[in-house]
This record gives C-alpha cells, structure tokens and sequence, in this order.
C-alpha cells in the first residue's frame, strides 16, 4: 500500500528523521498509524505493558507519574524540539511497563500522534539508522532527569520523615520541660516563704543536719552522654504505684505519731524524693521539736524543686541529642567529603525512622571499622532507602539486622531483613533504573539504582543482594582506601 504523501511530508518536517532519504520516510509512513486524540484522552497509562512507540504531529501531550500518592508532572510535549517530538522509547528499551501516563490537553483539537508498534520501533532502528544518532542523546537525557528527579524525590521524603521523627522524638521531652517549668513556677513562691521560715528559726547544727539529708535525698546528674533518657524524679523510676502509695502511708503514720498530722499533704512529696522513717528518725533526732515541722516544710518543695529542675535539664539533653542527631544525617555543618564514622551514620539514620522502625525489631551487629573517607550525606541516603525497602518488604513488621565489619581493605555494611524474600527471576533487575517491586505509586524503581550510583561512582564501592524467604540481604561494600577525584 503506498504511504499517503501527505504523512511522508510530514514526517520529513520532524526532527527525528532529519536526512532519512525519501525510501525511508516513506516506509515510516506507511509502518505508522496516525491516531487523533481529543482533549483529556489517554494515550498510554503508568503500569500498563509498553506496546509502542509514538511521534507527536500537532498538539500537546503532558506526561505524568504518581510518586507517593500524588500526580507530578514530568514533562510537556508540544513538538517544538527534538526532546518534545516522541516519547514511550524508554520503556520499550528499559522496562516492560510504561513509567508515566500520557494524555493530550488542549481545549481545540488535543493531539495528533503516529504510532509505531513495539516490533516497528525496533524495525525502525535497524532501517533508520540515522534515528539512533538523534534518539539516543535524549534517551539519555531523559533519564538523567529521572534520576535527578527522583533523588529530589528522595531528599523530600527524607526530609518529611525527618520532620516526622522528629516531631515523635521531641513530644515527650518537650512535654516534660513544659511539665516541669511551669510546676517550678508555681512552686517558687512557696518554697521561697518555706526558705525563708526555716532560715529564721533553725539554729546552725539544724541548718547542717538538713543540709547533709537533703545532699543525700537530692537526684543525681542525669549523664549528659546516656540515649536512654526517662524522665521523672528519680525515687520513682523502677517503683510501681503500690509501692510508692505505701511509702507515703509510712510517712503518714511517722507523723500521726509524733502528732504532726498536719504536715500529711507533705507525704507524697517526702516519699517521692526518698523520705522514709529512717530520715524521718535522723531529723527529728538532732532538732526541737518545733523546729521539725519548719524543717519539713521547707525540704519537701525543696526536693521537689531539685527534682523538677532535673527533669528539664535531662529534657534539654535529650533536645540536644535530637539535635546532634539531625545534623550527623544531614551533615549541615560539615563539609560534604570527609573523614566519616559509618556506624554514626546508621544510628542517626535509624534515629530518623523511628516512627516507622515501630513495629520492626532492630538487631546491631556492628564489628570495628575505622573511619574512612566518604560523602556522609549520601551514604545515609543510601542507608534510608535500603532500610525504607527492607520495612516495606516486611509489611512494617519483622526483624532487621544491621551489621558492619572489616574485609581486607573495605568496610562492608549489610542489612538483613525477615520479608518474604525476592523472586529468584527478579533478583538481577532490582538495580535497574526504573525497576521496582512496589505498587504502582509507592516507587519510582530509581531508590536502588540512585543508591548504587552512589556506591559505585561516588564511592569506589560495590553493592549486591541475595535472596531467599526469610533472609534478604544487601551487602555494600567500601574501599577504605582514599577515595579518587
């Protein structure tokens, strides 16, 4: 059938076949079909098996991909470049499914395409060899912005689970500090008249017996070092309420007895902070009888205002470790090469994903590494999105080990996680672009490829994965030697 003249005319127009010889253009005619496609009408959909290749005529055709929930637009075609003048090439090279969606807009007349078939494209390439030189540039490009989009894709995500866990982190100290403070406010009038009382009536031997109790009874430094900050008076942490609610009948009934039941709203306090009856006994031995009841007024709110000063200084630490922590992941104040300790990294970075590390038990196996030099920002781009997989894998819920350990001279890092495994027949594609096992949205099949570029090309490194149900494993492994320019 020969091709309609006008098609071949046409076709001579397009970019794509600048200096086809007429034979050629011809047969791109005639091997095409033209298909019209109205204002909002689909040309191909994200998911769908990539059946063909497509030529834009006239029109517009905007193509779209859901990554995370959400519609993002990639690109606008309108014919005017060599880059606007086809799309659908990548995922007949790359992949079996169309990345995107495509549909033309324009209120007037949509779009116009001429459609090539899988068998045609690759027809095509052979005849038309000239095609290649023109095509493959922008394939290349196109794929490089894919990648840069997806790694800003990343980064987002990164920085939305950053602002999550840290606002799961920050709740509880912050709400204690709040809890704290504004008790102390309330507290202070009271124990400065309780100050000032026992200042006027005690006599020095008085003084110094209160003084070396209340040494004894006050809580400890909290060690600014320690990750496992609990917060709340010391006397309590460990003690369950029926104990405590018995220690304060103890010191309800030491004062019944000597007739100070007056001072019974000072019970729970004094228990609290570690006032039994053998304090009680050292007290009221060495004072006057009316100067006892000046004494404990003024040590209960004494004690507890050490103790609530206590519990905002060890909020404040805890403030100051998120803190820390946030800027190990992000190294905001570090030059982005540099000598890096890969075990703070992967702290900082399980640190980050605590809210969805919940329900996931977390198993460290690390052995001695020295520090090596690194880009630590990237490395921990790498450690979120292989521990991201591995929780996904698991369906939030499993175990995950992490290990590091020295072979030769590499330092090598490996996560194993308890999922279902992956297929043996998908396992050597998990590194390919725009590959991915995810539903449809929930990936953009660039996490693992972005991850070992960052291995590989930045870092001199390798990266491999096997596989079976249980038992999955990505090992990566880095040269602790110098890295090259």
């Amino acid at each position: 059938m020969p091709a309609p003249a006008w098609l071949t005319d046409r076709l001579a127009g397009v970019e794509l076949f600048a200096g086809l010889s007429r034979e050629q253009l011809d047969w791109l005619a005639r091997t095409g079909t033209v298909k019209d496609l109205s204002d909002g009408e689909v040309l191909f959909v994200e998911g769908a098996p990539a059946d063909a290749f497509f030529v834009l005529l006239d029109g517009e055709i905007v193509v779209s991909k859901l990554v995370g929930g959400r519609e993002q637009v990639l690109a606008r075609h309108v014919g005017d470049t060599l880059e606007h003048q086809f799309i659908g090439e990548l995922p007949l090279l790359t992949s079996d499914e169309y990345l995107a969606t495509a549909l033309a807009v324009g209120p007037s007349s949509g779009a116009r395409v001429v459609v090539y078939d899988k068998s045609a494209f690759f027809d095509m390439l052979e005849r038309c060899p000239q095609v290649c030189r023109m095509l493959l540039p922008v394939l290349a490009g196109r794929i490089n912005a894919m990648e840069r989009q997806a790694g800003r894709s990343r980064m987002l995500e990164g920085l939305g689970m950053l602002a999550a866990g840290l606002a799961h982190e920050l709740n509880n100290p912050a709400a204690a500090a709040v809890r704290a403070t504004r008790e102390l406010r309330g507290l202070a009038p009271r124990l400065a008249a309780a100050a000032v009382e026992w200042g006027r009536t005690a006599e020095h031997s008085e003084l110094l017996l209160l003084e070396r109790i209340q040494e004894r009874l006050d809580p400890a430094e909290p060690d600014p070092r320690s990750e496992d900050v609990r917060l709340g008076p010391p006397a309590r942490r460990g003690r369950d309420p029926l104990a405590e609610a018995e220690a304060a009948d103890d010191v309800a009934d030491w004062l019944r007895e000597r007739g100070l039941g007056e001072l019974a709203e000072l019970c729970d306090d004094l228990a609290e902070h570690g006032v039994d009856r053998a304090a009680l006994d050292e007290l009221a031995a060495g004072m006057r009888p009316g100067v006892l009841i000046t004494a404990l007024a003024y040590l209960a709110p004494a004690l507890r205002a050490a103790t609530l000063a206590g519990d905002a200084a060890e909020a404040s630490e805890r403030v100051v470790e998120l803190v820390r922590r946030t800027s190990s992941y992000t190294n905001l104040d570090r030059a982005p090469e540099r000598e890096a300790d890969l075990r703070e990294g992967l702290e900082a970075t399980l640190a980050l994903m605590a809210p969805k590390l919940r329900n996931v038990r977390v198993r460290r196996e690390y052995g001695g590494l020295p520090d090596l030099r690194a880009f630590p920002s990237e490395l921990n781009q790498v450690w979120t999105n292989l521990i991201d997989n591995a929780v996904d894998a698991m369906g939030g819920e499993g175990e995950l080990t992490i290990s590091t350990r020295r072979e030769g001279d590499h330092a090598v890092v490996e996560f194993r996680d308890s999922g279902p495994g992956i297929p043996a027949d998908v396992l050597p594609m998990v590194f390919q672009p725009f590959f991915t096992t995810k539903d449809l949205g929930k990936g953009t099949g660039l996490g693992l490829h972005v991850s070992m570029d960052i291995v590989a090309q930045r870092h001199g490194g390798s990266m491999e994965v096997t596989s079976r149900p249980g038992d999955t494993r990505f090992v990566v492994r880095l040269p602790l030697s110098q890295l090259s320019e």
